[in-house]
This record gives structure tokens, C-alpha cells and sequence, in this order.
């Protein structure tokens, strides 16, 4: 189970406004519960690999406390708030579909010209032992955005663009 999961479970409202506009507010309300002083997702990631059963607590209460305030703002449930991240997700594929960009492309030659890169330097270079752990933990988040932009390219994503293509062309059903 990935982390995102986990506080989905235990915290509903927090979890869901993850994924969309309001996921700041959430990172936020989950840290706070977490008593982690540095409020960004890798540093919730990390707090979530140790978490013991008072933070869990915790963060239910954050949770029902980050309910009260999204129904103050309007928000009437959780599902609204995943229509808002469904929708602000929707609004991007069809802006990428109607003006296709070229930043994408740019996108994976950078990642992967800079993974070449990197990979050379590291067969070319001692690496001191203090930057070891770093270095590693650098090459892995780097292969990840690498095989994310292959991914884009030749895996998922482009063949559910694929099919989107085909099933906004095919005859409506009766």
C-alpha cells in the first residue's frame, strides 16, 4: 500500500484533497497532525514509513478538523472534492489534446539526456562515502522521471490517449 493510500484510509478528506488544487492545505493539516516540521509529500512519505498508532490518531482528528473547515468553504463532502481534482486533471488533458505542446518532448530529452549524463559520471567519478546515500537516492528519483517519460511516450498513457482518440471518433451507441 503507497502512502497517498494509507492517509486516504485513515484520513479521508485529507487524502482526497491530495490529489487535486487543494492538496497544499492538506500536506499541510496531515504534517501538522504528524508533528513533522518540514511540510512537503517526500517529508509526509517518510513520516508515513514510521508512524505510530498516536500519530495515526492524530491525523484522524486533522482529518475530521480538515472536514469541518472544507464544508465551511463550501466543500460538501469528500466526493466533492474529487470532482474538483477530477475536473482540474480533465481540463489538462483536453488543453493537451486541443493545442498539443511541445514541452513534453522537450521534457524527456532533458530527463533522459540528463540520466545519460549522469549515469557516465558516475562510472567516471569516486563518489565520497558522506554523498553516497544522496547520490543514490538522486539516480533513483531521476530513473523514476526517466521511465515516467517512457512512459508517457510508448506505455500507458499513450495508449489511452490511443483510445481516447478512437472512442471520440467511433459512432455514439443507441
Amino acid at each position: 500500500m503507497n502512502w497517498q493510500s494509507i492517509v486516504k484510509t485513515v484520513a479521508p478528506w485529507i487524502g482526497t484533497a491530495l490529489g487535486g488544487p487543494l492538496g497544499g492545505l492538506a500536506v499541510e493539516a496531515a504534517a501538522n497532525a504528524l508533528g513533522i516540521g518540514e511540510k512537503t509529500t517526500d517529508a509526509l512519505k517518510q513520516a508515513l514509513s514510521g508512524v505510530t498508532p498516536e500519530q495515526m490518531l492524530a491525523l484522524k482528528k486533522a482529518d475530521q478538523d480538515f472536514a469541518v473547515q472544507m464544508q465551511s468553504l463550501g466543500f460538501k463532502n469528500v466526493e466533492t472534492l474529487e470532482q474538483i481534482a477530477a475536473g482540474d486533471r480533465d481540463s489538462a488533458r483536453k488543453m493537451q489534446m486541443s493545442v498539443p505542446s511541445r514541452m513534453p518532448a522537450l521534457l524527456t530529452v532533458f530527463v533522459w539526456g540528463l540520466f545519460s549524463v549522469t549515469l557516465v559520471v558516475l562510472f567516471a567519478v569516486a563518489i565520497p562515502d558522506g554523498n553516497r546515500d544522496l547520490i543514490v537516492y538522486m539516480c533513483g528519483q531521476l530513473a523514476g522521471a526517466a521511465m515516467a517519460c517512457l512512459a508517457f511516450w510508448v506505455g500507458t498513457t499513450r495508449q489511452s490517449e490511443n483510445k481516447t482518440n478512437l472512442l471520440a471518433r467511433a459512432e455514439p451507441l443507441r
